[in-house]
């Protein structure tokens, strides 16, 4: 009986509540409203302007509408919370593609003003602020993007319970900022309906231009596949035993080597908390200037991993930059917008590279850089600090890096992980890897598929593979297969690898050489990301390569013009496809490359035996 009770109290609580319900949100009262070009009324809310004064425009970009806000202030003070909402027919949106890392990354949620919703954020070191919502043909009903880069966001694209209307939102200040006297952003809505990647790209560039935003030069060798420490050894490296594996790691066809975390560490009494005077343990690394020079005499080039913002509270450091800090504790973490900090970190890594002759550097963790909710700068009205706004100092960190490494390697690289990839980052670095996925060779590829997106011609890489000793060689193949589109990162250990699986890894670092103009710079095309990008497929000039990764997926070989290369990444010993025509001939390969016959098949669709793991090259008249 209470059970029943509670319920009809419910129900009637929620009818009342639905009854009340506001166009937009009830979070925010509509405080102005502006008509757009093609979307009819976009509108503003804010609960406490203050001092503030809002001036809203609506603009046609292209045949997108765009709505700009301007806000200002007489004096310095902290901005109000305040939102921009669309509201436009959800026809044709069957799912909802973002940039985030997350397993509901496509899945439409409800704009639910009564309870809490899931809400998608960006700021300079996560996410790009777009949400594009799509349809299993593919096409883009409608799209939003914002502006800002730097400060922190939250952002979606919704459709509404009651109306099945879609809902686009950005809603800003929601975490603490420095005080300010005016803040402009742009919210653009794309309802050109075309095809879902080219809007995702389009937005992604769109946020870029508003910024004014230039990509750091790429380096060939940012393209070049390499080698991990990190689930190979974890924190457990040293000297001898990585030289050897970089001998390996040439032999099959590598081309660079990472020394992830652990180089630095000592027993201490946390994880981290001896991290942030960044010298090698001379027990592991007794030298580190000479132990670079053998790593690099194979061949290889070598990257050094560095945490950015930690300094330990064990640190012999940590005295000295005690009061400049974020958060304390047992790792703690630097305020940038203290100039010496920055001098510090720059200081440290053109030692890495000026000093002990690394290529380049894995700088990790920047995302770490955010405000506490009660920033220590207030309390004594930013003495010591040259900038009040952390995005802005951690940007001026960043470029500074950059420019100074450049002067000592022209070719440095440098790597981020994709848990901080902003639009603003490919300024800072020619490589982004997707976020950890260890053995998860379905997350990888997606991750990879968003990443080549919304990462231009920034060298996008793979989380870095392993997988069982006891898989078959075919078994072995395929999460490499599943990253193709991507430079491969791997990270088994050579000398207990069996033969078999070195000649895989040899093979397909061979095949990905031979064929990285369409696989990793050329037009990239990925299908279906609802089903996980069940097939992609990437052109230059003179090639095309497709590669199906689920049994059933009917993949194309477009237009009869080049060569085709059909990979079979589907676990079976064949692939569904749709030929433009008549093929004049089918070679066959297996996993390792071996020639396994000619196959026959007339045009339209056909099921075609491929090699399990292996490919086919198809030729025309």
């Amino acid at each position: 009986m209470k059970t029943m009770k509670k319920t009809l109290l419910f129900l009637a609580a929620f009818a009342v509540l639905s009854s009340l319900a506001t166009p937009m949100d009830a979070k925010g009262k509509v405080y102005k409203t502006v008509k757009t070009h093609f979307s009819g009324m976009a509108e503003i809310t804010c609960n406490n302007p203050g001092g503030w004064t809002f001036d809203v425009k609506a603009s046609n970009d292209d045949g997108r509408d765009v709505v700009t806000v301007h806000i200002s202030s007489p004096v310095e003070a902290n901005p109000p919370q305040f939102g921009v909402f669309y509201r436009v027919p959800g026809a044709g949106v069957q799912h909802v593609w973002t940039s985030a890392t997350n397993q509901e990354q496509f899945k439409i949620h409800p704009q639910l003003w009564w309870q809490g919703i899931t809400k998608y954020t960006s700021h300079l070191a996560a996410n790009t602020p777009i949400a594009v919502g799509f349809n299993s043909v593919g096409i883009s009903p409608v799209a939003i993007a914002c502006s800002e880069a730097f400060n922190f966001i939250q952002y979606g694209l919704y459709i509404d319970d009651r109306t099945c209307e879609a809902v686009g939102r950005c809603e800003f200040f929601i975490q603490p900022t420095a005080a300010l006297k005016e803040y402009t952003v742009s919210v653009m809505l794309d309802r050109r309906a075309r095809n879902w990647a080219d809007t995702v790209r389009s937005c992604s560039d769109w946020v870029s231009s508003k910024n004014n935003f230039v990509a750091a030069d790429v380096p060939e060798s940012a393209y070049d596949p390499l080698y991990s420490t990190w689930y190979a050894y974890l924190q457990d490296v040293h000297d001898k035993e990585l030289e050897e594996e970089a001998r390996l790691a040439a032999a099959v066809g590598m081309k660079t080597m990472i020394l992830d975390d652990g180089w630095q560490k000592e027993d201490s009494k946390g994880f981290y908390s001896k991290v942030g005077d960044w010298m090698p343990v001379s027990s592991r690394f007794p030298d580190m200037k000479g132990h670079v020079a053998k790593v690099r005499s194979t061949g290889l080039k070598y990257m050094l991993w560095l945490a950015v913002p930690f300094m330990g509270n064990e640190s012999v450091n940590y005295a000295r930059f005690k009061k400049m800090l974020l958060h304390d504790g047992e790792c703690a973490v630097l305020d940038p917008r203290f100039p010496e900090v920055r001098e510090y970190l720059i200081k440290t890594y053109e030692r890495a590279v000026g000093e002990w002759g690394f290529d380049g550097l894995k700088l990790d963790f920047i995302d770490c850089f955010y405000l506490p909710d009660n920033d220590p700068a207030l309390k004594d009205n930013y003495a010591g600090r040259d900038y009040r706004s952390l995005p802005q100092a951690v940007d001026r960190l960043m470029k500074d890096v950059l420019a100074r490494l450049k002067k000592i390697n022209p070719d440095v690289l440098v790597e981020f992980r994709q848990q901080y990839m902003g639009p603003a980052i490919r300024q800072y670095g020619n490589m982004i890897r997707a976020a950890d996925a260890p053995a998860d060779p379905a997350t990888n590829r997606k991750r990879i598929c968003n990443l080549r997106l919304t990462s231009g011609n920034t060298a996008v890489h793979s989380d870095m593979l392993v997988w069982s000793k006891a898989e078959t060689p075919e078994g072995a193949a395929l999460p490499i297969l599943s990253v193709l589109f991507s430079t491969v990162q791997y990270s088994m250990i050579l000398q207990k690898a069996s033969q078999e699986h070195r000649d895989v890894i040899r093979h397909w670092i061979g095949f990905s050489q031979k064929h990285r103009e369409a696989l990793l710079k050329g037009d990239f095309r990925p299908h279906h990301p609802e089903n996980g990008y069940t097939w992609v497929e990437g052109e230059s000039e003179k090639e095309r390569i497709v590669v199906s990764y689920a049994e059933n997926a009917c993949v194309k070989s477009g237009k009869p013009n080049k060569v085709v290369y059909l990979v079979n990444a589907t676990g079976t010993d064949e692939m569904i496809v749709d030929f433009a025509a008549k093929p004049a001939l089918i070679e066959a390969f297996d996993v390792l490359g071996k020639a396994a016959g000619e196959r026959v098949a007339a045009a339209g669709l056909v099921r075609l035996a491929v090699p399990k793991s292996g490919y086919v090259r198809v030729s025309w008249q």
